[in-house]
C-alpha cells in the first residue's frame, strides 16, 4: 500500500479495500507470534532486550519497522488532508474527502492493534492521532459505520471532539428505518399521555420501534414528523415529572435528575425504568432534544466509571458536606470507630425519612474505610463510555444559551416574500424583543422543537420557511411542523402582526399543527 501517494491520487486504485483486508488477515498470525514471546511479566514485548536468539526476532524487527513506517505514512496523509480541508484546493464543498480516505481509518485500527506489542509504541500512535486531531474526528464523523468495530477509539478518547463521540455513540443504535408499510403506529390521547405511551413502547417488540413511528393524538388531525417530536418532548416531561415519582431533580440544578428511591411504591417501576430507556434512546435515534439531562453519579453509573466525592455534590449536597466533614477528619479518629458511623443512611420517600442500608447487614457494618462509602454496583456500557458526561447533556438538553436571532434569520427561506419586504422585517423585529421563553414557544409552534442541537440552527439540517398566506389580515399565523413552516398573512401593521404573535407565543397555545 503506497499510503502516503493516496491522498495525491484521483483514483480508487491506491490504497484498495482488499490491500487493508489483506493485511489485517496477514497481521492476525503474526501478532498471535509475538504475543507468545511476551515476557512473564506480561508487559510488552521489550524489543531492545530480546537477543539474537529469538526463534521470531526478524518477525518482530519486521513488525517494529513496518509500524514506525506506516505510522509515518499516515500522519503524512492526514497532514495533507488538514490543508485540504482548509485551502479546499480541490473542491469548493466544505466537506470534501478524497475516496481513499475511508481507509485511513481501518489503517489505524490496525496500527493500534500492533502498539499493543511494544514500549512506546502506544504513545508513538497517541501523538500522531493528537497532532492530526482536527482531521481524525472529521474522518470519525465522515466513515466510521455501524459495521465497523470502534472500541479502539475509546482508548484514545481525549483526541476526539463532541461532535466524534456522538458520531459513534450514535453508531451503536440501529438506524431508523422509515418503512411507512411497517411504522410503529400509536394513537395517544393526551390526558392518559404517559399510561398510554408506556403500552405502546414498553409492551412493543424493538424491532418494531426500529422501522419508525408513526405518532398521532386522539382527537386531532396532525400527523407526521412534527407531532412526533412534540410527542418525545411532552412524554420526557411527564416521565420526569417528579409527582410520578420516576425521577428527582438535584437540588443545585432542577434540569438533572436521577432516580427516585421511592420508585417502588408503583408496582411497575422496574418496567417503567425500562420505559424510560427507550424513550430516551428512541429520541436520540431521531435526533430530538427533549431539554432534560441526567445527573452527573447516574451518568458515572451508567458507564461503570468510579464516583468521587466531589460528583456527589449536586447530587446530594448534604451527603457531599457530610462526606467532606469525615475526610478533613484524623483518619485514625475515624477507623477507631469513636464516630459510630455504619453503613445506614437517611432518605427523604414521599416526605417521610427512611433509614436505608448501604449494603446487606449495612447497619451493623463499622465505616473502617471511607473509600467504601463510595463504592457502587457497576452498569458498563460500550455507549455511555464512549461519551463525556457534558456530550450526554448536548445531546439530551441541546443548546443551554438563548436563541440567537440572527442565526434564525440565517436558517430561514422564504415563499411568497422576499427577505426586504416590510412583513419580515417587521418579523425579525418583533421577534427580537421576544423574552427567551417566548422565542421558544414561537420556535416549538413552528417546528415542534423547543430545544436547538448545540450547533444552533444548522443542527436540524434544514431551513426553516416563512410562506405567504393569502388569509385576511385577521388570521392568526398557522404552522406545519413537519416541514418547519410558518405561515401568516400580509399584515398591515407592525403592531397588527405583533398582536396576532403574541397570541401564538402563549404556552397553551404553541402547539403543532403538523401535516404530511
Amino acid at each position: 500500500m503506497d499510503l502516503d501517494m493516496s491522498i495525491d491520487t484521483p483514483s480508487f486504485a491506491c490504497p484498495v479495500t482488499s490491500n487493508v483486508s489483506d493485511f489485517a488477515a496477514f497481521l492476525v498470525p503474526v501478532r498471535n507470534g509475538i504475543k507468545q514471546q511476551k515476557t512473564q511479566r506480561g508487559g510488552f514485548v521489550p524489543y531492545q532486550k530480546l537477543g539474537r536468539n529469538s526463534l521470531v526476532l526478524k518477525e518482530i524487527e519486521y513488525l517494529l519497522l513496518l509500524y514506525d513506517q506506516l505510522l509515518c505514512k499516515i500522519e503524512i496523509c492526514l497532514q495533507k488532508m488538514d490543508k485540504r480541508f482548509v485551502n479546499k484546493e480541490m473542491s469548493h464543498e466544505e466537506n470534501y474527502f478524497h475516496p481513499a480516505c475511508s481507509l485511513y481509518l481501518s489503517v489505524l485500527k490496525e496500527l493500534h492493534k500492533i502498539s499493543k506489542l511494544y514500549d512506546g509504541a502506544s504513545e508513538k500512535l497517541q501523538g500522531v492521532l493528537t497532532r492530526q486531531k482536527t482531521v481524525l474526528c472529521q474522518l470519525l464523523v465522515k466513515y466510521a459505520k455501524r459495521t465497523d468495530e470502534h472500541q479502539w477509539i475509546l482508548e484514545h478518547k481525549n483526541v476526539t471532539n463532541f461532535e466524534a463521540r456522538r458520531h459513534l455513540a450514535m453508531m451503536m443504535f440501529p438506524e431508523v428505518k422509515e418503512d411507512y408499510e411497517e411504522l410503529h403506529e400509536m394513537l395517544i390521547d393526551r390526558s392518559q399521555l404517559l399510561t398510554e405511551s408506556f403500552e405502546y413502547v414498553a409492551r412493543a417488540e424493538p424491532e418494531s420501534l426500529r422501522a419508525g413511528l408513526f405518532m398521532e393524538f386522539k382527537n386531532e388531525e396532525a400527523t407526521g414528523p412534527g407531532v412526533l417530536r412534540e410527542w418525545f418532548l411532552l412524554v420526557c416531561q411527564a416521565i420526569f415529572n417528579q409527582e410520578n415519582a420516576l425521577f428527582v431533580s438535584c437540588p443545585n440544578d432542577k434540569t438533572r435528575f436521577l432516580p427516585n428511591s421511592a420508585s417502588k411504591v408503583h408496582p411497575l417501576h422496574l418496567e417503567y425504568f425500562s420505559f424510560c430507556g427507550r424513550v430516551i434512546a428512541l429520541a436520540l435515534m431521531h435526533g430530538v432534544q427533549v431539554g432534560i439531562v441526567f445527573d452527573r453519579v447516574f451518568f458515572l453509573q451508567l458507564a461503570g466509571k468510579s464516583i468521587s466525592v466531589e460528583d456527589i455534590k449536586d447530587a446530594d449536597p448534604e451527603l457531599y458536606r457530610s462526606c467532606k466533614q469525615i475526610l478533613d477528619m484524623d483518619s485514625d479518629l475515624v477507623d477507631s470507630d469513636a464516630l459510630g458511623l455504619t453503613f445506614v443512611r437517611e432518605v427523604d420517600e414521599l416526605g417521610h425519612r427512611k433509614a436505608i442500608e448501604l449494603c446487606p447487614g449495612g447497619k451493623d457494618v463499622v465505616v473502617t474505610s471511607f473509600a467504601d462509602i463510595l463504592s457502587s454496583t457497576n452498569l458498563q456500557t460500550s455507549f455511555f463510555q464512549a461519551l463525556d458526561p457534558e456530550d450526554l447533556d448536548w445531546m439530551l438538553r441541546g443548546c443551554k444559551d438563548a436563541i440567537s436571532v440572527e442565526d434564525w434569520k440565517k436558517h430561514t427561506e422564504y415563499n411568497g416574500y422576499k427577505e426586504t419586504d416590510i412583513q419580515i422585517s417587521w418579523f425579525w423585529e418583533i421577534v427580537g424583543k421576544m423574552t427567551a421563553e417566548e422565542r421558544k414557544i414561537l420556535l416549538f409552534f413552528w417546528t415542534s422543537v423547543k430545544y436547538l442541537p448545540v450547533e444552533g440552527f444548522c443542527g436540524l439540517g434544514t431551513h426553516l420557511y416563512i410562506y405567504k398566506s393569502h388569509e385576511s389580515g385577521d388570521h392568526l399565523p398557522s404552522s406545519h411542523t413537519c416541514f418547519y413552516r410558518l405561515c401568516f398573512p400580509a399584515y398591515s401593521s407592525m403592531p397588527a402582526m405583533q398582536a396576532r404573535l403574541k397570541v401564538i407565543t402563549q404556552e397553551h397555545i404553541g402547539s403543532s399543527f403538523g401535516t404530511w
